[in-house]
């Protein structure tokens, strides 16, 4: 019996998109091979490689002013490849909304960039998201959208001068994005796009031939893959397979802005109990900055409750609901493929653990 996976990522995939894979495994479209067995510069393999890419353009859309990437190395490569790329030599502005944006920092200033952190919520547990300025002279600007371990989103993007740099990992194709300001959009994919082993770039044409220094490697070059259309190297074959058959998914569920009503629908559902839960549960995350993808939360009578109640709920098939350590209790992560049927099923248990134990 299939868990409902409320896990942080790597996350569930669409059902119907493993059983496509499953029929397709050892024999993808009479090829006689898998698709992880078909040569990387061969026709068969090349269609799903630029299929994945133009159905992303489709679904943001974004037209040739941006290149799609796929890169591996996940989130942490992309900390150091930006400032390998991006920076100009005067002033990268972070703003530090949690521990990606933490780290993203210390790997900039590990390689010497002056990085002004122009805003923080670290003071207060990273429980919001706050107010961001970016000044007229960076020579880029960088933000977390949202926030897995605390729970916390962006609602709106802030504007900037400079060429907008985002961390959309726990985000990633959850709705739609308006792209006037941003330079580069990055994420893993093992949240809503597909399986671990793949990272999806979007990089404006014109930041491409940025480069800080002469001896950056030519793999860490944004133009090595963007001149090899992302073949430089062998490719993970088979997990962008995968992100080319959930990006099909996305578009035959009606688009970005179908699924963010859903996501919309699955958030408040689980607020709502949390809200009406005469302070059993709370919230960590400020009301007007909680995520829509990360609910994280605790039970006001501690951590023994919430041990049970993560036992509790993977008796009841539903893993990953364990907090992070960062900040304990519980976290449901409710991306794409998490139903309303399957955040129903989480309330449900959710007020009757409350009534039970209260």
């Amino acid at each position: 019996m299939r868990k409902i996976n409320f896990s942080a990522g790597p996350t569930g995939l669409p059902l119907s998109v493993l059983e496509q894979a499953k029929a397709e495994f050892t024999d993808f479209h009479g090829e006689g091979a898998s698709i992880m067995e078909v040569s990387h510069r061969g026709k068969t393999y090349e269609e799903v490689h630029f299929g994945a890419m133009s159905k992303i353009r489709e679904l943001y859309g974004i037209g040739d002013e941006y290149e799609v990437l796929f890169l591996q190395g996940g989130a942490h490569l992309q900390f150091a490849m930006i400032p390998f790329n991006l920076y100009k030599g005067g002033i990268a502005e972070y703003a530090n909304t949690g521990v990606w944006t933490s780290k993203a920092i210390k790997e900039a200033r590990l390689m010497g960039v002056n990085v002004s952190v122009v805003a923080s919520s670290e003071s207060e547990k990273f429980n919001h998201i706050p107010e961001v300025n970016f000044s007229n002279n960076a020579d880029y600007a960088y933000i977390c959208t949202n926030n897995t371990i605390y729970g916390t989103q962006y609602k709106t993007l802030p504007h900037s001068f400079a060429p907008l740099v985002i961390d959309a990992s726990s985000d990633f194709f959850s709705e739609p994005l308006d792209f006037s300001d941003i330079g580069l959009l990055y994420g893993g994919a093992q949240k809503n796009a597909g399986p671990s082993g793949v990272s999806i770039i979007i990089i404006r044409k014109d930041l491409i031939e940025r480069v800080w220094r002469n001896d950056v490697p030519t793999f860490l070059r944004y133009k090595t893959h963007a001149d090899a259309k992302s073949l430089y190297n062998t490719p993970p074959t088979f997990a962008i397979y995968l992100l080319n058959l959930t990006m099909q998914w996305l578009i035959d569920q009606g688009g970005l802005s179908a699924i963010k009503e859903r996501n919309l629908a699955k958030a408040k559902t689980i607020y709502d109990v949390i809200d009406n839960s005469n302070g059993f549960y709370i919230g960590h995350a400020q009301k007007a900055h909680r995520s829509v993808m990360n609910i994280s939360y605790n039970i006001a009578s501690g951590e023994a409750l919430e041990a049970k109640f993560v036992a509790d709920a993977l008796a009841h098939n539903m893993l990953g609901l364990r907090g992070h350590r960062l900040v304990g209790g519980i976290r449901a992560s409710i991306y794409n493929a998490v139903s309303q049927n399957d955040v129903e099923v989480l309330a449900d248990f959710m007020k009757e653990f409350a009534r039970k134990n209260g």
